[in-house]
């Protein structure tokens, strides 16, 4: 059961990074040497995914932009014979992967988002990936999840333990363990407050789903908000089919924050074999 395609929710305005979001998308920020954006296509194609479909606004020409061929760029490369900065800009977009843009003119939330994308998925299950969670993993994250979806033929959502004051930043699960790292999902609900959290297994960025979720997002009332949430989508689809939660094995960075942006940046130079051993040593030499 191959999951082909993959939805990019990516026409926010990125108002918690001004004023560097107010002509740059905030998928474009880069962590180290690449943007966000480029991050999460890596991720969905080791995952199998061939199928890029970006759900954007009118002001992220610039996303667009970077998986595009860039011409000019490549010529001079070539010319200048930096053989091995071509091949980078060349790995941007393999030959085999297709880039579809969907405009959503209205901010009307996430699932507004992924039922824009409906037309071009058709009847086939897809990934969601929110560029803003950065995941980390060997093998990564989305693999793992189209590993899972594969031998249980049913959706499954990425979670992570949180601390309890934390819930209302999240959608939270409730359902029993089925195995190591798979939770049976019997209910899920949009940012509850602390005291009536029915878990503390917070969603996080990455999804695999089946068709049937636009059918039940396009049926469902605007939820938290006054928005049309993913998350009561799901909910729906519960009565119809099953849905996993999946304890991710790997390392999440919240780069919606300035905060989480700037731990990854910290963390993956660190790990960057021609930039960590310099920079740790820059780091020590600092009166922390």
């Amino acid at each position: 059961m191959l999951v082909r395609h993959a939805v990019f929710p990516v026409a926010g305005l990125g108002t918690r990074f001004l004023p560097a979001t107010k002509s740059m998308p905030k998928e474009m920020l880069p962590v180290v040497d690449k943007p966000l954006i480029q991050y999460a296509v890596e991720e969905a194609y080791a995952a199998g995914v061939r199928q890029m479909i970006f759900v954007s606004s009118r002001h992220k020409r610039a996303l667009e932009d970077h998986f595009d061929l860039t011409y000019e760029l490549e010529t001079a490369l070539e010319a200048a014979g930096k053989n091995e900065l071509l091949e980078t800009v060349r790995a941007v977009k393999p030959h085999d992967m297709e880039c579809v843009v969907v405009r959503q003119a209205q901010a009307l939330g996430l699932g507004h988002a992924v039922l824009c994308a409906r037309h071009v998925v058709g009847d086939h299950p897809f990934a969601v990936l929110l560029p803003d969670d950065l995941m980390i993993g060997e093998p990564p994250i989305l693999q793992q999840m189209v590993e899972r979806f594969t031998e249980k033929r049913a959706s499954m959502i990425a979670v992570q333990d949180v601390p309890r004051e934390h819930t209302k930043r999240y959608g939270i699960v409730a359902g029993n363990p089925d195995g190591d790292r798979l939770v049976d999902i019997t209910g899920i609900v949009e940012k509850p407050a602390p005291e009536v959290a029915p878990s503390l297994l917070g969603v996080s960025g990455r999804y695999v789903l089946t068709p049937r979720v636009f059918d039940e997002i396009a049926n469902q009332p605007r939820g938290v908000g006054g928005e049309i949430q993913l998350t009561d989508g799901i909910a729906g689809l519960l009565a119809h089919e099953k849905v996993y939660a999946y304890r991710y094995e790997g390392t999440r960075y919240d780069c919606g924050s300035k905060e989480g942006w700037l731990q990854a940046n910290v963390e993956l130079a660190l790990a960057d074999p021609s930039l960590g051993k310099d920079f740790r040593a820059y780091l020590r030499s600092l009166e922390l």
